[in-house]
């Protein structure tokens, strides 16, 4: 199911909130919870049922072995000793279970297909469907079975577990949630509808729509249609083309996470915010500090820290950024592109941790924005023959290309995008100068936004001012009818 959908915002969501609140005031904090679950069994399985066969038996399966690590714990409490060998065996278990599930669904084919190359060999690819949110869910899961090995975290109860890992706001693409920020909030028996709080989620969850139906899927016409016809670029279109996924990918992501927290202060939960402005970093260093914060900090704890950290001397420290970043990569897709991505992203975040040129800050960001266009070119690209077409693209000159690729994006906004049909009544025709100028002038609304408050500074500087709740009554209404073209998210791939 999605966020941006008639059966979302229409019928689920009001549905949830109603039997959330409805059961928690008469102070059925369980039975609530045990709703909140099956509701988000039913977000999840909305696209595919197969799917809940997996994520129940992901659930089961981790719960088991937090299960062994309690008794573990209460033998060894009761024999007056400490047996780590045998928790460090659950944790195993607990790695194998979660990356097994992780690889076979996401990167069994890919494996399968370089052990064919390599070894000339015809192994049969499943061609196996992703299922959403392997990778969210999965880390959460991971995460915990690593605290609970590590005794950093307590054996809780089936219900709060399972509403800890299904809750839909942050099922499918994020933030990624620690249990110890998750299931305390959800054992609190304070669940009252609560008016100032049910006011901030609106707010941050309308705006995070509009990010999405507004722009999002605006730059997504102009960087899907850049990318299916690579061959056909100059250098000003390649660089509208990835202009517009620059600002697509933003929009796409900080938007989802932003309705994310927001549902979940109308539920009356607190999420991690993911993102902070990261277009303003000056370094890219700093951008992976302020972009999908949660994945970050799960690097940071899970695999930088173990690897050692920057404990064992700088030159080993490189060596484990360089090693996030790749794995950082892989996570992100089961393609070469990814791997590439990851480490030509390792590379630069090791030349900033050198520290060996400081630029100015106003300077830091705009050549912090540019490497990270130029990275997201592997990133976006099918395969690495089309990252070397985008890139030959980049140094063709002017041919032309950019008032036809303006053209045929103007063809498609009527059709596809709201605001395009209002553009096109106010300047009528689809003469290919006015269609250039509209597309640059689309292009630099989005560069405008991102250089405003984020939605998190918004929310706290306009929580006590009526002008924001009208501004929110409009986008949401423009939203709606904006729906006809219901697109999915670009991090439900990952």
């Amino acid at each position: 199911m999605l966020f941006n959908s008639y059966i979302f915002v229409f019928l689920f969501l009001p549905l949830a909130l109603m039997g959330w609140y409805g059961l928690n005031r008469i102070g059925q904090r369980k039975a609530a919870l045990v709703f909140l679950t099956g509701m988000s069994l039913w977000f999840y399985g909305y696209f595919n049922a197969a799917y809940l066969l997996l994520i129940v038996g992901s659930i089961l399966g981790n719960y088991l072995l937090s299960l062994i690590l309690q008794s573990l714990t209460a033998y060894n409490d009761k024999r007056g000793r400490v047996n780590k060998p045998a928790e460090y065996i659950v944790l195993i278990c607990g790695l194998l279970l979660n990356l097994g599930l992780l690889f076979y669904f996401k990167y069994y084919d890919f494996f399968i297909e370089n052990v064919n190359m390599i070894f000339k060999a015809d192994h049969t690819l499943k061609h196996i469907l992703l299922p959403l949110g392997i990778s969210f869910f999965t880390f959460q899961q991971l995460s915990y079975i690593a605290d609970r090995s590590l005794g950093r975290s307590e054996h809780y109860g089936l219900i709060e577990y399972s509403a800890f890992v299904t809750f839909f706001p942050q099922l499918i693409a994020g933030p990624i949630v620690l249990h110890s920020e998750l299931i305390p909030q959800f054992m609190s028996d304070e669940h009252r509808f609560n008016a100032d709080g049910f006011y901030d989620g609106m707010v941050t969850f309308v705006l995070g729509l509009s990010k999405k139906v507004l722009l999002a899927d605006g730059f997504a016409i102009v960087a899907n249609y850049g990318f299916d016809t690579s061959l056909y670029l100059d250098t000003f279109s390649a660089v509208a083309v990835m202009m517009a996924y620059f600002l697509e990918l933003y929009f796409d992501f900080s938007g989802y996470s932003d309705m994310a927290v927001g549902l979940g202060l109308m539920f009356g939960i607190r999420l991690p915010e993911n993102f902070n402005s990261p277009y303003k970093a000056a370094t890219l260093k700093e951008l992976w500090t302020r972009w999908h914060m949660t994945l970050t900090r799960f690097m940071t704890t899970y695999v930088y820290i173990p690897l050692g950290g920057s404990r064992r001397g700088k030159v080993r420290m490189l060596l484990n950024v360089f090693i996030v970043f790749m794995l950082s990569g892989l996570w992100h897709g089961a393609a070469w592109t990814y791997v590439v991505w990851g480490i030509c992203t390792g590379l630069i975040v090791i030349w900033d941790s050198l520290k060996l040129v400081k630029l100015p800050h106003k300077i830091g960001v705009i050549v912090t924005d540019i490497t990270f266009t130029l990275l997201l070119i592997p990133f976006r690209s099918t395969s690495l023959a089309q990252a070397g077409e985008i890139f030959a693209d980049l140094l063709k000159g002017w041919r032309g290309n950019l008032p036809k690729l303006a053209d045929h994006i103007a063809s498609q906004f009527p059709e596809l995008y709201l605001p395009g049909q209002i553009t096109m009544r106010l300047l009528p025709g689809r003469e290919p100068m006015v269609n250039t100028v509209w597309l640059l002038l689309f292009l630099m609304l989005g560069v405008f936004i991102l250089t405003r408050k984020n939605v998190a500074q918004i929310r706290e500087s306009y929580r006590e001012r009526r002008g924001l709740a009208i501004v929110t009554v409009i986008l949401f209404v423009y939203c709606v009818i904006s729906f006809s073209q219901v697109s999915t998210f670009i991090y439900f791939n990952f």
